[in-house]
């Protein structure tokens, strides 16, 4: 296999930024900002060319300009002219954002389209400190629909549905009467934990307790489960760190982790001794 071959490079590529990111267990360094600038960098310009060729390029310009209704009228001419200009515009970059005749993505042209494209390039504007007080129309449009949305789908799924599951079916089994009962036990009683009007005495008191002891289970089983997938995860970096630790792999591991430890073992005793010079020049001051 050869040295530089994708498979050797994207191999040691991996062992690197993995250890990278171990050695923060060490203290903040410059190999764990790398792989972090790194990270973030990347994800961030995948995120935005997935979503852009995903979504926004066949649900938007797919849309708006059609390849299948490039020249059906005088009007349609005149709204490609549009389409044109940013072609022309963008050509010089990617002459397959706006191919010639239209966007061929399946759709039919949809006007309507015309409100997300000017919202979208309000919410660019807040880039131009002058017309930033245009993004206000976007963001005001996205939190209202999102807000609009998001609780329709949380009545009906988080109270409408569980209101609905509440009820016990006297004809099942009794494992399943059982449980239907524990969940009425953990709502009523969660709910009336949260229930500061009354003071928690008494009844409503003994109730609340009960309430805890669900909360308490709800959240260890959850992190948990959230542990139980972060160790996975690390026990999947291991199993590569010792595969690409063999020859075959021009023994990326050892290499790496052997040129880290000594790089920054010289980075703390610099970084050391620069302290020692500063309290030194700060005593001497004072």
């Amino acid at each position: 296999m050869e040295f530089l071959s994708m498979e050797i490079l994207g191999a040691w590529s991996i062992v690197f930024f993995t250890i990278c990111i171990f050695s923060y267990l060490f203290g903040d360094n410059p190999f764990y900002k790398v792989a972090e600038h790194v990270f973030v960098g990347v994800s961030a310009g995948y995120i935005a060319v997935y979503t852009f060729w995903s979504t926004i390029w066949p649900n938007l310009f797919g849309r708006l300009w059609p390849a299948s209704q490039a020249s059906d009228s005088i009007l349609m001419k005149m709204w490609y002219v549009v389409y044109g200009i940013f072609s022309f515009i963008v050509g010089f970059v990617n002459e397959s954002i706006f191919p010639k005749g239209g966007v061929d993505s399946g759709f039919e042209l949809n006007i309507t389209y015309v409100v997300p494209l000017i919202l979208g390039i309000f919410m660019i504007l807040r880039l131009v400190p002058s017309l930033s007080w245009l993004a206000r129309f976007s963001i005001a449009y996205i939190v209202g629909m999102i807000s609009g949305l998001k609780l329709y789908s949380f009545l009906n799924s988080n109270i409408l549905m569980q209101v609905k599951d509440l009820g016990i079916n006297t004809e099942a089994s009794s494992w399943i009467i059982f449980n239907q009962l524990l969940i009425i036990i953990g709502v009523v009683s969660g709910l009336i934990y949260f229930f500061f009007s009354m003071e928690h005495k008494g009844f409503i008191g003994k109730v609340s307790k009960i309430g805890i002891f669900y909360l308490m289970i709800k959240f260890g089983a959850s992190f948990g489960f959230a542990v139980m997938g972060r160790i996975s995860l690390l026990i999947g970096r291991f199993e590569e760190l010792i595969q690409y630790s063999s020859s075959e792999y021009y023994n990326a591991t050892p290499v790496i982790l052997i040129v880290i430890i000594i790089l920054l073992t010289a980075w703390f005793m610099i970084n050391q001794n620069k302290n020692n010079l500063n309290e030194e020049k700060v005593e001497t001051e004072v």
